[in-house]
């Protein structure tokens, strides 16, 4: 019986399953979308049950709609959004509170607050994080601190914690696995990426219960059985990353000085930087990229809030394109920007600004401008972020990056990748399966069962689709980008006001 690994890819915004075969390519593919509740401005919250049902749902689609069923499956590999938590009661499985998203800024003050104290060094030291509400820490405190009698549970060892990937885990198997791996582990605020393990004196800061956590475990290893009805057999569950390592090991980004580029409804740059870990002078973050057979890979990594979501609020927002798709024929529309600058910051600006209170800002608006130039403003805004972002890391890496492998959503819009190649001065290259995320699992979910002999094989089957070289005068080229610098020192100076 042929066999073929399935990718559970839970994002922010919808669940999915892929199936891969022998040679990377994609065989099926189910996508769900789910809600997205906003309880309050700037809170972000997601259904635990709701994440749960549409994930089993697709993994089922997927299969089923090609004929497969669970003994053609191999193993699984999981992906998720990372920074997300769920709070649950051991012995029922319920959660005990909404999923707290990664958007999420209800612990901003707070973080300021510990920012002010002078706390952001140790956290750094030991994380390789930044004090921000982005990360799992000061949700689960909230929680816990927020829900009546939850901290009472937790301290009496009757409640568990974890991002998405745990959570997922633990409902496959039916409570018998509480397990995360290195990268999600990473992104708590309480891992030391150090020594690799839960650090006490994070978890005495945070106020955060040891008996809460998930066992951390490699990126790629049989971690255990499904046990649901999902599937009729049992399959190994046989690897985790969250979503941007994924994507990192999916385009093959497994050399130090490489570097790849997402575009999901945020936008992440990671570089892998090797077996040890460089602490960023330029207000980048610090990760794990992998954990592989014991031996761990790290990576310097910038995280955009709003990427390709800039182009869902041109679309329900503005109501100026019908389709995600359209944004490129009206962006491809006018030569430039008319002057329009548009800094989409939503939900603050990330990396390397960290700038919790920043909004979004449109300037240079004048009677001239029309839909066509806020569009093309909003998709060379996604290129310039990058651009911060790859600056930064050629200044802490001491690297100067040629190459930039591209994916995720946004990467199909050549008018944004030729934009970028300019703007980074650096050839950007999107390969023939942008779907690297759910790759990424798979291909960590297969080394670990045999699927695959080797990270060398895996590489060889890495195909280029499409490189985009610079093409504008770097003359031209920084003329814009000095306006863009400009606006967000605007931006900036609004926020202190």
């Amino acid at each position: 019986m042929e066999q073929y690994i399935l990718a559970l890819d839970q994002g922010t915004t919808s669940s999915r399953a892929i199936v891969f075969d022998k040679k990377g390519c994609i065989v099926s593919i189910a996508q769900k979308e789910f809600r997205q509740h906003f309880p309050k401005p700037g809170w972000v919250e997601h259904d635990p049950d709701e994440i749960w049902a549409t994930q089993a749902g697709v993994a089922a689609e997927a299969t089923t709609k090609k004929g497969l069923n669970g003994k053609n499956i191999a193993a699984i590999g999981i992906t998720n959004q990372r920074e997300t938590v769920v709070v649950w009661d051991r012995k029922t499985g319920k959660a005990v509170y909404n999923a707290i998203v990664w958007q999420d800024k209800r612990t901003a003050d707070y973080c300021e607050k510990l920012k002010k104290n002078g706390d952001g060094e140790m956290i750094r030291e030991k994380t390789g994080l930044v004090i921000d509400a982005y990360f799992s820490g000061t949700k689960v405190q909230w929680i816990l601190d927020n829900v009546e009698g939850v901290r009472e549970r937790a301290e009496a060892g009757e409640l568990a914690l974890g991002t998405i990937d745990s959570w997922i885990i633990w409902n496959f198997t039916k409570g018998d696995l509480h397990v995360t791996d290195v990268t999600n582990a990473s992104r708590t605020l309480l891992f030391n990426i150090n020594t690799m393990e839960w650090d006490d004196e994070l978890l005495k800061f945070f106020n955060i219960p040891r008996s809460m956590l998930p066992e951390v475990k490699d990126s790629s290893e049989i971690y255990g059985i499904t046990k649901t009805t999902v599937f009729a057999s049992k399959i190994p569950i046989a690897g985790i990353a969250g979503d941007q390592m994924a994507a990192l090991f999916g385009q093959m980004c497994t050399k130090k000085g490489m570097v790849k580029s997402t575009y999901g409804t945020g936008c992440f740059m990671l570089m892998n930087i090797g077996k040890k870990p460089i602490f960023s002078k330029n207000n980048l973050l610090t990760t794990v990229a992998w954990r592989i057979n014991g031996k761990t890979q790290y990576a310097l990594e910038g995280s955009i809030f709003i990427g390709g979501a800039v182009v869902q609020w041109l679309r329900d927002g503005l109501g100026i394109i019908r389709r995600s798709s359209d944004v490129e024929w009206l962006a491809a529309s006018v030569d430039n920007t008319g002057g329009v600058y548009f800094i989409p910051s939503f939900v603050g600006l990330g990396a390397p600004y960290w700038n919790q209170k920043a909004q979004g800002t449109i300037f240079g608006i004048s009677r001239g401008t029309t839909d066509a130039h806020i569009a093309r403003a909003s998709v060379e805004a996604i290129a310039y972020q990058i651009m911060d972002i790859l600056k930064a890391m050629q200044a802490d890496s001491e690297i100067q990056i040629k190459e930039v492998r591209v994916d995720g959503g946004a990467a199909v819009n050549d008018t944004l990748m030729q934009f970028q190649a300019d703007v980074l001065d650096s050839i950007t290259i999107r390969p023939k399966i942008t779907e690297t995320t759910a790759l990424g699992a798979a291909y960590l979910a297969g080394l670990a069962v045999g699927f695959w002999d080797s990270q060398e094989q895996i590489q060889e089957m890495w195909q280029e689709e499409i490189r985009f070289d610079p093409v504008i005068e770097r003359e031209d080229i920084q003329g814009k980008i000095d306006g863009w610098y400009r606006a967000v020192k605007a931006l900036e100076h609004w926020t202190t006001l």
